[in-house]
């Protein structure tokens, strides 16, 4: 993949960017910090705004930021309905990737890691990125001949991919279970070396803070009651602190999106569901990568805490509440346990469930709609934190240019329509 107008727009803010000394954090270390200030204002609604962000969490204050810092648009708010992350970017398990299919996926997750690896450095903010490389492994003759068929054809991309064997496996995580005789015996697998984590409040909080120091006023605890329109117009946007008016508005609410789009009178097609994950009490640490298992839907990683961070595939029924089932953990922690026996008697700390939206073709809605002003970015499924970055910058280009670019063009809402739909399905399916 070439390198595109965007990407050089990106590495040219990038060094633009200022770089504060390190010697401030020393001076203030030394008065336990009394002199800081606070990351972000915290902001009263103002009656209007050239644009409104609905969404508090990390796709919506990317777009904020980039709104600003790209297109300098900076009389914005970001209004949200509790705490900012406090809804999936506060519920996930923090795994980044690019090593996706499809040319248009791979196109924007692609566009997502490069923001990514230098994200800590434009926000000024350390995100805790750590590209510990993620591995999905396969446990038959199919499924590793489907990964080497899927790692070519991600190399065309210009994405890091690579084939390990059984024994290459052992390597670079002797604590698996490499067992031919077990219930699903690790045939393989293959690696993106870039992939890794990281620490998603960590990730909202820069953002907000960059956005703030550009002008963007971040409401929350302001609830969203109803879209205004005038025709087919957005004007504004009712909330519990009343009308806040706008010509622009972008819906970034994840698991939330039907809702808004019901107050437009939209219907996007989209489901949410439950999405499950665990952490176990804290241990040393063992494990310096990110592992991926499809077929029994399980993945795992360690957290900097030495927290072990698992989750699983989607709940099987639509629900808008945070919290799963016991069959999910349950079916999840017996993989675990066979691939990682040395985890056997760990202990759970805690559980939760996020919301997720998903297309019918697994893939995001970044478009337009039919009422002028009014956008969504939405359906993420599964991959919307390994996105953030990437999912903000050309949310921003789309609400800035009203017009999508190339690499937002193919998740147009009209793809439904059309046909022309992006099938990840093979991609996103677990959880991740």
């Amino acid at each position: 993949m070439t390198e595109s107008n965007i990407d050089r727009g990106v590495r040219a803010l990038r060094d633009r960017k200022k770089h504060y000394s390190i010697f401030s954090l020393a001076r203030q270390a030394g008065n336990y910090h009394q002199g800081w200030q606070q990351a972000w204002r915290h902001a009263e609604p103002k009656a209007e705004y050239d644009a409104v962000i609905i969404g508090g969490g990390g796709h919506g204050l990317a777009t904020a930021y980039y709104l600003a810092s790209v297109h300098n648009m900076t009389n914005i708010a970001v209004i949200e309905k509790g705490w900012l992350g406090g809804g999936n970017t506060g519920r996930n398990t923090t795994i980044i990737r690019s090593n996706y299919l499809w040319d248009e996926s791979a196109s924007i997750y692609e566009h997502a890691m490069k923001l990514w690896e230098g994200l800590a450095q434009d926000l000024n903010f350390n995100i805790m990125f750590s590209q510990r490389g993620v591995l999905t492994i396969a446990h038959s003759e199919h499924e590793l001949k489907e990964m080497s068929r899927r790692v070519h054809a991600i190399r065309l991309n210009g994405i890091d991919s690579d084939i390990l064997s059984p024994e290459d496996i052992k390597k670079f995580v002797p604590i698996m279970n490499m067992d031919q005789n077990i219930r699903y015996p690790v045939m393989g697998g293959f690696l993106q070396k870039r992939g890794g984590t990281a620490r998603h409040d960590a990730v909202a909080w820069g953002y907000a803070r960059a956005a703030d120091d550009m002008g963007v006023d971040i409401i929350q605890n302001c609830e969203v009651t109803g879209l205004r329109r005038q025709g087919r117009r957005i004007v504004g946007v009712e909330t519990t602190k009343g009308l806040i008016k706008s010509r622009k508005v972008g819906c970034v609410v994840a698991g939330h999106s039907s809702v808004l789009a019901d107050m437009a009178g939209i219907r996007l097609p989209i489901a949410s569901r439950p999405l499950q994950a665990l952490v176990s009490e804290p241990i040393k640490p063992i494990l310096d990568t990110v592992i991926m298992s499809n077929a029994v839907h399980m993945y795992i990683s360690q957290s900097d805490k030495g927290e072990m961070v698992l989750g699983a595939g989607v709940d099987k029924y639509n629900s808008y509440a945070q919290r799963g089932s016991f069959p999910v953990p349950e079916h999840m922690l017996a993989a675990a346990v066979e691939l990682f026996p040395v985890l056997s008697r760990l202990r759970m700390l805690r559980h939760w469930g996020g919301i997720v939206d998903t297309c019918p073709d697994a893939s995001p809605i970044i478009s337009r709609t039919d009422i002028d002003g009014l956008y969504f970015n939405c359906g993420w499924g599964t991959g919307g934190f390994k996105a953030t970055p990437g999912s903000g910058h050309v949310f921003a280009d789309l609400i800035a240019n009203d017009r999508p670019n190339d690499i937002a063009a193919p998740y147009a809402l009209n793809r439904f329509e059309t046909g022309l739909l992006i099938d990840e399905h093979g991609a996103a399916g677990v959880a991740h």
